[in-house]
């Protein structure tokens, strides 16, 4: 089948979904209010809470959200075929994502900003929040050690991505202050933004900057991982709008660039999917295709650390509550087409069936390097770039949405720390330098713990999807029960989050019986906390949902 028609039939029914579902799910259900007085202005303090253009806080947002992972799964998991990922990704975008996005962001914005695992102590109950705060640390944990882990790859094996990646930084602090003195408009403030970033990925192959293998007795992966690590600490002391919002901004900017790039290359080619449209003939050792993918296509159909960023971030800079439908929906949106074009790349992007078939030769494989090099085939051929540059371009989009959302996730895992501190009265966790020494602390320790490699966060990675989909699951059921108890439709929130606690709770037991015939007791004891940390947790939200429904009931009888 031709790549183009996937492409349209995936990209049309995400527009149709935005200008019509989620205008029915803000209106309807969530009921948006343009009035409400936002935490961005209610507690605005220059630093966390600060009222942001709906455009910027979208742009933080999508790549907040984006990450490597919509690149990752999709790229893993079309090992089963195209058509499942391509199925998932459309329909999990349209009425999972987007309505998990933004109403993770109504019900925080309704709530004082709280972040999804405080909510939970108000909406349901103290126990319930406790073992709602652990599933999120775990989750927080796992994506800053392994993404990490990820640029710190991606700048090792291509060092022609070295100067885009650093130097975004550095755009990203001259738009910063552009934006917020004002000194020229948004839209020049774009073009200059986005001219300096595309100028920095065309001079990149020319000025490779290479680690060396060793610094100090350390892998140079290591030193990458290090530096990261001190970069993202101070990233997430700086005021939102200092370097996080313009460098999110742009990314998202040049994201959609790239994905032009790719499209139009894709439409220019023309390439067949050379993959099968359902793998009859995976490798040995694949687990099946149900549960498991539902689980490694998280970030593209729908993913729990969305709720942490619209909790967490993005509902202490929302203007006005109306703005949820682009920041969160739209931001939906723009991964689903991500992941889309993840899965043509890792498809189409290659000569023959033989040739995909060596790249996925066993399950996990694939991933960015399946992406980046689909990818720059697709536009080397399509446009007539050289594919050293189109190589460059992809690595840099890989590693600078992975970038962004380290920034974004070691600030939310700063906000655990204070928020523990504030639940548990100790003072010196409320202290944001303390609270950021201790979340950088603990992924150092994940990252170190099992070697000098700094690789130690892909120990617990194969946790990520189910303790990722278990989070989006226990998200929705917040919002259910807010909208319960506003005598809200619930249905399209109900019906998205008890297909995710199955699909999660199946995948919790399969990997249970693989993590024991490969005797890997670490991850064995860990899924069995996450596993009864969820039931609990559901036990606890259901219960509420219940209790709720009653006393609506007797309202309405009285």
């Amino acid at each position: 089948m031709s790549a183009i028609v996937i492409l349209f039939l995936g990209l049309g029914g995400m527009a149709l979904a935005y200008f019509l579902y989620s205008k029915f799910i803000a209106e309807k259900v969530f009921r948006l209010d343009s009035k409400f007085r936002t935490p961005a202005h209610e507690f605005e303090d220059g630093i966390d809470f600060v009222p942001t253009n709906r455009y910027v806080l979208w742009g933080h947002h999508f790549t907040s959200v984006a990450g490597a992972a919509p690149i990752v799964g999709p790229a893993i998991a079309v090992i089963w075929g195209w058509l499942p990922a391509f199925l998932w990704v459309v329909f999990g975008t349209i009425f999972f994502a987007g309505v998990h996005d933004t109403g993770a962001l109504w019900a925080s914005v309704r709530n004082r900003a709280k972040s999804v695992g405080a909510l939970t102590g108000d909406v349901v109950g103290k126990r319930a929040r406790s073992l709602f705060m652990v599933v999120i640390f775990l989750v927080l944990l796992m994506v800053n050690a392994v993404f990490g882990v990820v640029i710190a790859g991606l700048l090792m094996r291509f060092p022609s991505a070295v100067v885009p990646v650093w130097g975004a930084i550095a755009v990203a602090l001259v738009i910063g202050q552009l934006i917020y003195r004002r000194i020229i408009g948004l839209a020049l403030v774009s073009l200059i933004g986005v001219v300096a970033l595309y100028g920095l990925i065309i001079i990149g192959p020319s000025m490779p900057l290479q680690m060396p293998d060793q610094v100090a007795g350390l892998p140079g992966n290591a030193i990458w991982i290090l530096i990261l690590f001190g970069y993202a600490a101070i990233a997430s002391l700086l005021p939102v709008w200092v370097l996080l919002q313009p460098r999110d901004y742009i990314n998202g900017l040049q994201l959609f660039i790239g994905l032009i790039i790719l499209y139009g290359a894709l439409v220019i080619l023309n390439p067949a999917m050379v993959a099968p449209m359902i793998n009859d003939n995976v490798p040995a050792g694949t687990p099946s295709i149900i549960p498991l993918l539902f689980v490694t296509i998280a970030c593209g159909a729908i993913s729990g650390f969305h709720g942490l960023v619209a909790g967490g971030t993005s509902s202490k800079q929302l203007d006005k509550e109306t703005d949820a439908r682009l920041v969160g929906y739209f931001g939906a949106v723009g991964e689903g087409m991500l992941a889309l074009g993840a899965i043509l790349a890792a498809t189409a992007g290659f000569a023959s069936l033989t040739d995909w078939s060596a790249m996925y030769d066993a399950f996990g494989k694939g991933g960015v390097n399946a992406f980046v090099e689909g990818g720059a085939y697709i536009i080397s051929n399509g446009l007539g770039l050289p594919e050293t540059t189109a190589a460059t371009l992809l690595t840099v989009m890989a590693a600078l949405f992975a970038g962004t959302t380290m920034d974004t996730g070691l600030r939310l895992q700063r906000y655990i720390f204070q928020e523990w501190g504030e639940i548990y009265q100790q003072q010196w966790m409320k202290k944001p330098a303390m609270a950021t020494l201790l979340a950088v602390g603990s992924c150092l320790i994940l990252a170190f713990g099992a070697g000098a490699d700094g690789s130690g966060g892909l120990l617990i990675w194969p946790l990520f999807g189910t303790t990722n989909q278990l989070l989006a699951g226990l998200t929705l059921l917040v919002v259910t029960v807010m909208l319960v108890r506003l005598g809200r439709p619930m249905w399209f929130t109900l019906g998205p989050l008890l297909f995710l606690l199955v699909m999660t709770v199946l995948a919790l037991l399969t990997q249970l019986r693989s993590f024991y015939e490969a005797g890997n007791y670490f991850l064995l004891v860990l899924d069995i906390v996450v596993l009864i940390a969820s039931i609990l947790v559901a036990m606890e939200c259901a219960a509420a949902l219940k209790r709720v429904r009653r006393e609506s009931a007797t309202k309405a009888e009285g």
